[in-house]
C-alpha cells in the first residue's frame, strides 16, 4: 500500500521519523477523547515491545500544549512522543472521518454520535465495558472483580471503570484537554510504515471507540511486527 503524501511529508520534517526505520503513527482525536485516552493507556505496556522491535512511535492530538502535558501526564504516554495540532488539518488531508455534522454545530453531533447515529459501533461498544470480554485481557486484580465474573479476562463493569475514570479526568479538566470545541466530532487513525515508506496497515475510525479494528485487543495488529521482541522473550503475554 501507497503511504499518504500528507503524511510521509510530515514525518520527513521530524528528526528520526523519516525513510530508514518502521513507524507507528497516530492520529488521535481530541486530547480528551475516550478514544485518544484508551489508546494511550494501551500503548504504554507495549512501549518496551516496539522499542526491541526498532518501531518509531509517534501520535498526532488535536490541541495544545498544556493539554498534552496533562494527557501524557495521565497516561503515562512519552511526551517527546506526542505532539498536538490546533486543528485537524493533517487528519483532514488524509481523509479521516470528521465525525457527524449537524446544522447545531458540534456538541449535537458528538451526543448523536455517543448514541450510535453516525457512529457505527459506538454502542457495541459501550456494552461491552458492561457486560465484560472473555476475548480481553482484564484490567484490575482487584479481588472485586474476581468475586464478579473469575480472573484472566475482561470482567463486567471492568472496562466501564476504566471509562468513567477517563471521563472524569477530562470533565475536571475540559478546557486543558479540549481547548476548542470545534472538532470534537473529529475521528483519527492508525498508519504503520515501513522503513521505505512503504504502508504496512491502516486503520480509519468510524466512531466514537472505535479506534481499532479489535478492540477486544486494540494492539493484535502489531503481532506480526514484534517478532525480534516475541524471539528474544517467548514467555511474553500477547499484546493487549
Amino acid at each position: 500500500m501507497q503511504t499518504p503524501s500528507p503524511l510521509l511529508e510530515r514525518l520527513a520534517a521530524l528528526p528520526g521519523l523519516g525513510r530508514g526505520r518502521r513507524r507507528l503513527v497516530l492520529l488521535l482525536s481530541q486530547l480528551g477523547d475516550f478514544d485518544s485516552l484508551e489508546y494511550a493507556q494501551a500503548l504504554v505496556p507495549a512501549l518496551p515491545r516496539l522499542q526491541a522491535a526498532g518501531i518509531e512511535l509517534l501520535a498526532i492530538a488535536i490541541g495544545d500544549d498544556a493539554g498534552a502535558d496533562r494527557f501524557c501526564h495521565y497516561t503515562g504516554f512519552p511526551r517527546e512522543r506526542l505532539l498536538v495540532d490546533q486543528e485537524p488539518r493533517l487528519h483532514r488531508a488524509l481523509g479521516l472521518y470528521e465525525g457527524l455534522q449537524t446544522p447545531g454545530g458540534p456538541w449535537p453531533g458528538l451526543l448523536l454520535m455517543c448514541a450510535g447515529i453516525g457512529s457505527p459501533g459506538t454502542l457495541a461498544e459501550v456494552l461491552r465495558g458492561y457486560t465484560g470480554d472473555r476475548s480481553a485481557p482484564q484490567r484490575f486484580e482487584s479481588p472485586l472483580f474476581a468475586l464478579a465474573g473469575g480472573s484472566g479476562f475482561q470482567r463486567p463493569f471492568e472496562l466501564a471503570t476504566v471509562r468513567l475514570a477517563n471521563m472524569r479526568e477530562v470533565l475536571s479538566r475540559w478546557r486543558v484537554y479540549v481547548p476548542s470545541d470545534a472538532f470534537i466530532t473529529q475521528r483519527g487513525g492508525t498508519f504503520l510504515l515501513d522503513a521505505d515508506d512503504t504502508l504496512l496497515y491502516r486503520h480509519a475510525d468510524r466512531g466514537i471507540l472505535g479506534f481499532s479494528e479489535t478492540m477486544a485487543r486494540p494492539l493484535a495488529f502489531l503481532e506480526p511486527y514484534l517478532e525480534p521482541a516475541a524471539a528474544a522473550a517467548p514467555a511474553t503475554q500477547p499484546i493487549p
